[in-house]
């Protein structure tokens, strides 16, 4: 992984993203991208007359905080001997981040919020998604990859191949709940081809799937779990539960490499 982007802003765990980020771009003699991002649409507020107007000193108040964001990456990557940027947007943060993954090779970005979710739907780009208080140790010692023999899993499965090369040990997790996709034997191959050794786990489902595949991570001792997202339409996990959504809202999970 040679370019990765990573959002900063003001909620906590920028600090933990941009130690992931340079980490992961030290090992591959990688360019990190940060970006600093001050939405315009926040401060447009409506008069009674249905105009609308920006909120000038409310908006310039931003820019200022950001500024501060900006500078304080750039102290903190400054001594890393990452090769490094800061680039500013003012779109909203999903459409700023998709918009400049298109040629990176990582998108790291906090689990909390809701962007991660948002953001895999967008974009192309594997997401890295971390606990706010909790950066990634590179490389990763134990890894979990969720195989259901779909196209989000085997997308999924492509992007984390960086990361999975120089993991201690990696464990392809598959629950028996449904016919077809991808036999996981194809996944094992595909991973012995990059000279990834992986064990193999079939779990019978029990409660659910999602609650399944939380024991499996939490046996293994995973500090990264691969997986499709939304495998399912976003509404249906939304009303129903899903993979996704328990993962991203779990505060004992692992960070979570996600692809759609």
């Amino acid at each position: 992984m040679r370019s990765i982007l990573v959002n900063a802003d003001r909620k906590p765990g920028t600090q933990a993203r941009i130690r992931t980020a340079a980490d992961i771009a030290r090992r591959s003699d990688g360019h990190v991208t940060v970006l600093v991002d001050t939405p315009v649409s926040r401060y447009i507020a409506m008069d009674p007359m249905g105009g609308s107007y920006v909120m000038s000193d409310a908006l310039d108040q931003a820019r200022e905080v950001d500024d501060a964001v900006a500078a304080a990456v750039e102290t903190q990557l400054a001594g890393s001997g990452v090769a490094f940027d800061v680039i500013r947007c003012e779109d909203e943060p999903v459409t700023a981040l998709a918009h400049a993954a298109r040629l990176a090779d990582l998108v790291v970005v906090s689990r909390s919020g809701g962007l991660a979710g948002d953001l895999a739907l967008t974009s192309r780009t594997p997401i890295l998604a971390l606990a706010d208080d909790k950066a990634l140790d590179v490389p990763v010692r134990h890894a979990c990859v969720a195989w259901d023999g779909g196209e989000q899993s085997a997308a999924a499965l492509r992007g984390a191949v960086p990361l999975l090369a120089t993991c201690h040990s990696v464990t392809l997790l598959s629950v028996i709940e449904k016919k077809g996709g991808f036999p996981a034997t194809e996944a094992l191959r595909y991973l012995a081809r990059h000279g990834i050794g992986a064990a193999f786990e079939e779990h019978e489902r029990r409660d659910s799937t999602e609650q399944t595949l939380a024991i499996a991570v939490t046996q293994a001792h995973a500090e990264l779990l691969v997986m499709g997202a939304y495998g399912k339409s976003r509404m249906r996990e939304f009303l129903f539960g899903g993979v996704t959504a328990h993962f991203l809202d779990s505060e004992s999970a692992p960070a979570l490499l996600l692809a759609h």
